[in-house]
């Protein structure tokens, strides 16, 4: 039987997409309660825990402790063995708990910019490029705003050039790595590293965001109209340049 070629087509999900899926829900499951996730956290700074201390330690009944280590074992987080205290000698033995491998949730963490990246793919195929540009440079406009009105009162009303160098120094902070240049009768914020990372690559549209930065500031920093003193960006990492540059 032939595919009908009206129908919707089934969406394309590939093995790492399944995998991380699975993922998913197997540590949802071995981590959905709290508690449990702080239990694993304590067996992993202390390998050989028992199920007594762990209910010592959480002020929980002991076949409440036990129960969460058996869901953590169940799940292949945490092994366990049969030791005596000592290690030798007379007494019966306990179970003892050790995690095993790395935190299984850190490669779920790495994977949530992923899902970012792919919230603003959509997002922007939504908005369309004009649209998507002109939010970009409002949020970050605001930001820049919200920015300036945290810095000291004496901070205000500086001169363009002043403003510049305040702002280099803020974005900086921010993880930009900028520094203000005079460049003839202009000046400019240079920014040698983007906290956007390859995802400005693939949206070079995030620039916005900067020159929006650029522009809040200065209009916090001089008390004036952001749209008053254009912000122009001469050059984007974005696009291939050595560095980000925005001109006032």
């Amino acid at each position: 039987m032939q595919p009908d070629p009206d129908s919707p087509a089934a969406p394309v999900t590939s093995d790492s997409d399944a995998q991380f899926a699975a993922a998913v829900t197997a540590v949802t499951s071995a981590f959905g309660d709290p508690t449990r996730r702080e239990i694993y956290l304590f067996v992993r700074s202390n390998p050989g825990a028992t199920a007594t201390e762990v209910a010592a330690r959480f002020s929980l009944h002991p076949n409440v402790a036990r129960h969460h280590l058996e869901r953590l074992a169940a799940g292949g987080y945490v092994e366990v063995t049969m030791e005596r205290a000592d290690g030798r000698g007379a007494g019966r033995p306990s179970k003892r708990f050790r995690a095993i491998g790395p935190d299984p949730t850190l490669d779920l963490l790495t994977r949530r910019d992923d899902l970012l990246v792919l919230l603003l793919q959509e997002a922007l195929q939504m908005l369309g490029p004009l649209a998507a540009e002109g939010m970009a440079e409002r949020v970050g406009e605001e930001y820049g705003r919200q920015l300036a009105g945290q810095m000291s009162p004496g901070d205000s009303q500086r001169s363009l050039r002043t403003a510049m160098h305040a702002i280099a120094d803020t974005l900086t902070a921010h993880g930009f790595a900028a520094h203000a240049e005079d460049q003839g009768t202009a000046t400019a914020v240079v920014a040698d590293n983007c906290p956007f990372g390859d995802a400005a690559s693939q949206y070079p549209v995030l620039c916005a965001v900067d020159r929006g930065m650029v522009k809040g500031l200065l209009a916090g920093l001089c008390g004036d109209d952001p749209g008053a003193v254009p912000v122009v960006l001469s050059s984007s990492r974005a696009r291939g340049d050595d560095a980000c540059s925005a001109v006032v």
